[in-house]
């Protein structure tokens, strides 16, 4: 489990197709607390640790499956992409974001970007099976990020991103055109199936 309040910006440091996909991600995570099978966040991906290192910088490697790359935007991943990552939640860490599992849902469309005072206001479009399980103030999480849905009309909603948040991401590298990972809240998706059986 996660929060979506990331905790750092790694760098794609290796990709190599051998069966699975494997990526090899540059980090400032000290290695030394990182466990073999630990949990780490990569846009919002859930991925496994399967290899760590120090040199020449600290890095972790991990394996990804084929469904992982389908369902995610990994397969646009490039040898220097920067990455949000944020490790797994341990009991006693603070809640800042809301509750993330690191499934991705689908991939968002980033349709329209606008300045807004001195925040960033983008416009995602979602995939019409997605779409009704976001809702105007409710939590979504792109790219591993926990937001605030501003607003919805149809497949489209709208995100207001702060400064900070452009800071400490790599948000403030979004254009249009883009494609976004996206995890739909988890509260949604239960009511959603309740709904179902009443």
């Amino acid at each position: 489990m996660f929060t979506g309040i990331v905790t750092d910006i790694g760098k794609v440091l290796e990709l190599e197709q051998k069966g699975d996909l494997r990526a090899r991600i540059g980090t400032s995570y000290d290695v030394a607390g990182i466990d073999i099978g630990a949990s780490i966040a990569c846009n919002g991906v859930c991925l496994t640790v399967i290899a760590l290192g120090r040199a020449p910088q600290n890095w972790f490697d991990v394996q990804i499956s084929a469904e992982s790359v389908g369902k995610t935007n990994i397969g646009e991943w490039v040898v220097g992409k920067r990455l949000n990552l944020e490790r797994a939640l341990k009991v006693g860490d603070e809640l800042g974001g809301h509750i993330v599992s690191g499934h991705v849902d689908g991939v968002a469309e980033v349709v329209a970007i606008r300045p807004e005072g001195d925040s960033l206001r983008v416009t995602f479009r979602a995939p019409e099976t997605l779409a009704k399980f976001i809702a105007p103030k409710g939590s979504v999480a792109l790219n591993g990020t926990s937001l605030t849905v501003n607003e919805v009309e149809g497949c489209d909603f709208g995100i207001n991103f702060i400064p900070h948040t452009q800071a400490v991401t790599t948000w403030n590298e979004v254009a249009v055109g883009q494609k976004i990972n996206l995890e739909v809240d988890t509260m949604a998706r239960y009511v959603a199936r309740l709904r179902e059986w009443a």
